[in-house]
Parts: C-alpha cells; sequence; structure tokens
C-alpha cells in the first residue's frame, strides 16, 4: 500500500452498462474526460478498461477510445446468462490483484451491489478501493463497502473546497496557462487532505493532468522558480522542508 505521502498507481474497472442506467433518465451527457480528471488527483492511472456490448453503446466508444480506455467486448446477456460483464470484470481485476503488486488502488466504476464481494476481496489483499457511480443506480451495500465513494453527480455540481486563486491581468500572458495548472493542481492536493504538500507531489500532479508539462517551456530554469515566482505575485505561501532537504512545502493559497 502507498502511504499518504507517495503517489498512488490506480487500475479503472468500468461497467459501463451501470453507469448507462443512471443517464438514462437524467439530461446531459457522459463525460469519461471529467471522472478522469477526478481520478488523477488521486494517483497515476496504470489500466483503464471497461466492459460493455458496444453496439448498444457505439455513441461513447469515440470518447473511451480518445482517453485510451481499453474497451472490452461483453455480448448481449441473452446468449451469454445474466452476469457475464460482471463476472469478467471481476475475474480481470482480481487476476491483475495478484499479478501486478505495484498497483496499490483500485477502482470500479459501477453502483452494482454484485462488486460488493470484489471489493472485499481486494481490500483482503491489500488494495484501497474507490468506487464511482451514479446515484440513481448505485447500492448503498457497494458505496459502504469501498474505501472511498464518488458520486458521478457531485463532480458536476459541487464546487471545489479548496478554491483556487484567479489569474489576473497583472500576470503575463504566457504564463496563466501554467499558473492554472499550478493552483488547480494544488487545489487537488488540498481536497485529498495531503500535509505537508511537497514541491514534488505538486510537480507529479501537474505531470498527471498534462503530461506534456515542463516548466522550462514557460520561462522557468526549475520548478522551484515556478513556485518562488507563484509566490511573489501573492498566489501562494512556501517555506522551505528541514525533513526533506531543504525543498520546498506549499502551505496553501494566500487568502
Amino acid at each position: 500500500m502507498a502511504n499518504r505521502d507517495s503517489e498512488r498507481t490506480l487500475a479503472v474497472f468500468i461497467d459501463f452498462e451501470n453507469l448507462a442506467i443512471g443517464f438514462k433518465h437524467r439530461p446531459g451527457e457522459f463525460d469519461i474526460k471529467m471522472i478522469l480528471e477526478r481520478l488523477l488527483e488521486k494517483g497515476k492511472i496504470i489500466v483503464k478498461k471497461a466492459y460493455a456490448d458496444w453496439h448498444d453503446y457505439h455513441k461513447y466508444t469515440r470518447s473511451l477510445h480518445e482517453a485510451a480506455i481499453e474497451l472490452i467486448e461483453i455480448p448481449k446477456r441473452s446468449m451469454t446468462g445474466k452476469n457475464s460483464a460482471d463476472i469478467r470484470l471481476a475475474v480481470d481485476a482480481m487476476d491483475l490483484a495478484w499479478s501486478k503488486e505495484h498497483i496499490d488502488t483500485f477502482v470500479v466504476v459501477s453502483g452494482d451491489s454484485d462488486f460488493s464481494p470484489l471489493v472485499s476481496k481486494l481490500k483482503e489483499n491489500g488494495k484501497h478501493i474507490i468506487g464511482l457511480g451514479m446515484k440513481q443506480s448505485t447500492s448503498d451495500l457497494l458505496a459502504n463497502t469501498c474505501d472511498e465513494f464518488i458520486f458521478y453527480e457531485d463532480l458536476e455540481q459541487a464546487p471545489p473546497p479548496t478554491p483556487s486563486p484567479a489569474v489576473d491581468s497583472g500576470v503575463p500572458k504566457d504564463k496563466r496557462e501554467v499558473f492554472d495548472l499550478l493552483f488547480e493542481s494544488i487545489a487537488a492536493l488540498l481536497r485529498e487532505n495531503r500535509d505537508p504538500i511537497f514541491a514534488s507531489m505538486v510537480k507529479d500532479t501537474m505531470q498527471r493532468k498534462r503530461p506534456s508539462f515542463s516548466e522550462s517551456g514557460y520561462g522557468y530554469r526549475s520548478f522551484s522558480n515556478l513556485l518562488e515566482d507563484a509566490q511573489k505575485r501573492g498566489f501562494i505561501k512556501l517555506r522551505r522542508s528541514r525533513e526533506a532537504g531543504g525543498s520546498y512545502v506549499v502551505e496553501g493559497f494566500v487568502e
């Protein structure tokens, strides 16, 4: 298991049919990017798989492909039996848990109570379990069995508990993009109750959110220079850490 200060490694398993049930009677389109953005705040996503009869959900396949999610084809229930997708997902998850010890966090995107035994078994094997589903199609049994449970609707509606500062016109245009990413990443770490927030954790989060990120592309010689600039402009508070060789710790935003 990863400790609070190390980077988690995630495997994401999506029971897409269960999500589709939740979307039948509500406005709006399913947004996989919103889910992945939230999960990237938890750690590095190593595996992403989604299970369904994709003939029935073909309009979603393009966005899932673009998010680099492996689509596992499950034939219609009338041909294979009621729980074919559930069984395949459970088998794949347990196989990964036993074969890839470095993956410490499993994300079950579903609200189906049938996954409760899988969640319990993964926890017995020392894995941290995050559930994610729609309120209308999520079983209380599954939600209570997971270590954490995130409702899709909360991702859409809830304001961030730690709002990040707005980048004003006093910041040069070529710096605004990186400041937005920096503040978004710090807010994510605060939401995850990380303490202390080391500079390396902030940079790791920024790179997970945007793999092409490099501070040098914005004119900074080092990541510390970027943090110092943000502090100089009155956005964040920094201190030096005695425990980490004098590296920076982000204490939070300036109110």
